[in-house]
């Protein structure tokens, strides 16, 4: 339990710390925008050159997190974070797209290497808690963002506030080294990395019916995850509301995520299908979005915020269910690969998505249009999760 125990805190705070340096460019683009004159569908292209390089380091990362250690590799995502961070403070548009690559590619390494690590920790029977627990990291980072990032930038300016961000990933990856020889005891030394893992990985994923359900459900429910937190704050501030209101807003919406992505984590683990609450998560955030994409500035404060806060309790609360059932459908030895590869297709939807977005924003001047068509992925998901027969892994 002790190990468990240590192992819950090193990877909640490792998470943590890559949500807030991923999220951080979303919360203070309008600051951003306006001292590098951008136009708004900036943030979409940014964030879209982050999941692309995400969706590569996912696929090939497993053999890395058995050669080098979960642990190690947990590292290694947080110092690329950091210089990534680091790059976006110059601000050219050589360094942004470099800053992107390097974020993008460098943090998706962190969930993989954490279902790695926790896979080998959890007993079976609770892994969607454990999970849901760990994965409360990423609400938590993208609250400190949302509080944090606007103020801190307008008491000093956008780039201090990326620099802080990246110290203080290179501090905690320091701080796990103590965990490496306790952790890493089950790497492999003399697995080396091949071009062929990608097309290994996604035929682990696409080969049986339950992992590539979850991958869709995955690509649809990041789409929504990342159109929200990408441009809910930047939407705010073209309705009236000053960026640190924005930031204020999106931060206490966020809250809900913390205790939403535990509660869906201890129902999915023995009270309801997992299917089923897939399924129910993925409707809420149809409706939400649908009504954040009618929302308008004469719509009261608390309004936006319920539906919100919605948003947040579903598009941002699915992941410790999903995970676990991708860690539990994998075979043993190989839940970072699958995790990873089944994370990869989440990585797609946050790459298309942010594009859709910006060609509906820059052809209709709406993003109320963009919301909208972005949440169709996930109605879809639902009606295949709740068409599935109870007799697959996602059933039990």
């Amino acid at each position: 339990m002790n190990r468990l125990l240590v192992a819950l805190s090193a990877m909640f705070l490792q998470q943590t710390f890559v949500a807030l340096g991923r999220a951080l460019p979303a919360v203070i683009a309008p600051a951003m925008i306006a001292d590098l004159m951008l136009d708004s569908a900036w943030i979409g292209v940014y964030f879209s050159i982050v999941a692309a390089a995400a969706l590569m380091t996912q696929l090939g990362c497993g053999n890395f997190i058995v050669r080098y250690g979960a642990m190690r590799m947990s590292q290694a995502a947080l110092v690329l974070l950091a210089i990534g961070t680091a790059f976006a403070a110059i601000g050219t548009p050589f360094f942004l797209v470099l800053s992107a690559l390097l974020a993008g590619g460098g943090a998706s390494v962190s969930t993989p290497a954490s279902s790695h690590l926790l896979g080998r920790c959890s007993p079976p029977k609770y892994m969607p808690l454990i999970f849901s627990i760990k994965q409360t990291a990423v609400p938590a980072g993208l609250l400190i963002a949302g509080f944090v990032g606007p103020s801190l930038t307008e008491w000093s300016n956008w780039r201090y506030t990326m620099l802080i961000s990246a110290l203080s990933c290179v501090i905690f990856s320091l701080m796990l080294q103590p965990l490496v020889k306790h952790f890493d005891d089950d790497r492999i030394a003399t697995r080396k990395f091949h071009f062929s893992d990608f097309g290994t990985t996604l035929r682990s994923v696409l080969g049986t019916r339950d992992l590539r359900n979850l991958a869709f459900s995955c690509f649809a429910f990041n789409a929504v995850q990342t159109i929200f937190t990408i441009y809910f704050v930047v939407y705010l501030t073209t309705i009236g509301y000053t960026m640190v209101a924005a930031g204020f807003l999106f931060s206490l919406v966020v809250v809900i995520a913390v205790p939403g992505r535990i509660v869906w984590g201890l129902l999915g683990s023995g009270y309801i299908q997992p299917r089923i609450m897939m399924a129910t998560l993925a409707l809420g955030m149809v409706i939400s979005m649908v009504l954040l994409g009618l929302s308008s500035g004469g719509w009261p404060t608390i309004v936006i915020g319920i539906i919100a806060t919605v948003i947040s309790a579903t598009a941002l609360s699915w992941h410790g269910v999903l995970l676990a059932e991708a860690a539990r459908a994998a075979p043993e030895g190989s839940r970072g690969g699958v995790t990873g590869g089944v994370l990869s297709f989440g990585q797609i939807g946050a790459l298309t998505a942010p594009i859709i977005f910006a060609l509906l924003l820059g052809i209709s001047n709406s993003y109320g249009l963009g919301f909208i068509v972005c949440s169709i992925p996930a109605l879809l998901v639902a009606l295949v999760l709740l068409r599935q027969r109870q007799g697959s892994t996602l059933g039990k």
